[in-house]
């Protein structure tokens, strides 16, 4: 199945932050995007003012754009077919998959533009653009 003509590319409001945590440290009352186990702490991703609010260093700031199309983890070819798009724009970008959608973390001054490149592969995917 081809998911491109299907992304549905939503982007979230706010400003985000990849930050590393020690392991231990409190979590509790954060609004924590996504997690992520490494050897050098707990990968948090979160709201911006959360970040700063508890001190932690800011790895990435960030928008969040969500693929609304609900693509299979074993999907082939789906992740290289959007960063290729966004690499084509020069836009940075960070992939978390959830169980039912690709989460994209792009540069915070990038967003609306990563939002425009995705729209316009999905529409090239349905035959809408050349």
């Amino acid at each position: 199945m081809s998911y491109l003509p299907h992304l549905e590319p939503e982007l979230h409001d706010g400003t985000f932050v990849f930050t590393t945590v020690p392991f231990g440290t409190d979590i509790t009352g954060l609004d924590v995007v996504a997690t992520m186990r490494e050897a050098e702490g707990l990968t948090l991703v979160l709201p911006l003012a959360q970040a700063e609010q508890r001190g932690f260093d800011l790895a990435f700031v960030c928008a969040w754009i969500t693929l609304r199309v609900e693509s299979a983890l074993d999907a082939v070819g789906l992740t290289a077919a959007f960063a290729r798009a966004l690499a084509d724009e020069s836009i940075a970008c960070n992939v978390v998959a959830g169980t039912h959608h690709d989460h994209l973390f792009v540069p915070v001054d990038s967003g609306d533009t990563a939002l425009q490149c995705l729209r316009n592969l999905q529409r090239r995917a349905a035959g809408e653009l050349p």
